[in-house]
């Protein structure tokens, strides 16, 4: 199983949903999790993984990790040229270097052009950046460029970013 995470944050709460998968041409998702956790970190510029890896540790708690072949996170594996961990990285730390991390991420940095790929989907003039580990950068490029969906953003990752704003104040 595959497993998407991203977190959207409001009122000082922080709404965590995972949509898993199986194949990368999957257009529906095979569950949704999701939670909410209140009095969040504040974002640290340069460090977001310290706010965002608890949530998602957390909703982690509520999935059966042995199922889970590869984890999707929205932003970084690596942040730049000299490996600098993002929350992809972070995470794939915390879980003990046994499940590949790709970050799909919606804006690119210039000092990140050894560790992130940027690809165009659909017919978007803007990319998303593709980072990794645990997984050669070039396959989970071509893993992101298979998913479903004729738009910049792969279908089952909007699904996720629907249900992450649902009832969210």
């Amino acid at each position: 199983m595959i497993i998407a995470f991203d977190t959207y944050y409001y009122d000082n709460k922080a709404k965590t949903v995972g949509v898993s998968f199986n194949k990368w041409n999957d257009n529906q998702p095979i569950e949704i999790y999701s939670e909410i956790i209140e009095g969040v970190a504040e974002y640290e510029p340069g460090s977001f993984y310290k706010r965002e890896m608890p949530c998602i540790i957390s909703l982690l708690k509520k999935i059966n990790i042995n199922e889970v072949e590869l984890i999707l996170v929205d932003g970084y594996v690596i942040l730049n040229n000299d490996g600098k961990y993002g929350l992809g990285g972070h995470l794939y730390k915390y879980l003990n270097e046994k499940i590949p991390i790709v970050g799909v991420a919606k804006s690119g940095y210039d000092s990140n052009t050894l560790n992130s790929k940027a690809l165009l989907r659909g017919e978007s003039k803007k990319p998303l950046y593709i980072s990794a580990i645990g997984i050669e950068l070039d396959l989970a490029y071509t893993h992101i460029k298979s998913m479903h969906g004729n738009y910049r953003i792969p279908t089952l990752l909007q699904i996720m970013d629907t249900k992450t704003k649902e009832n969210c104040g």
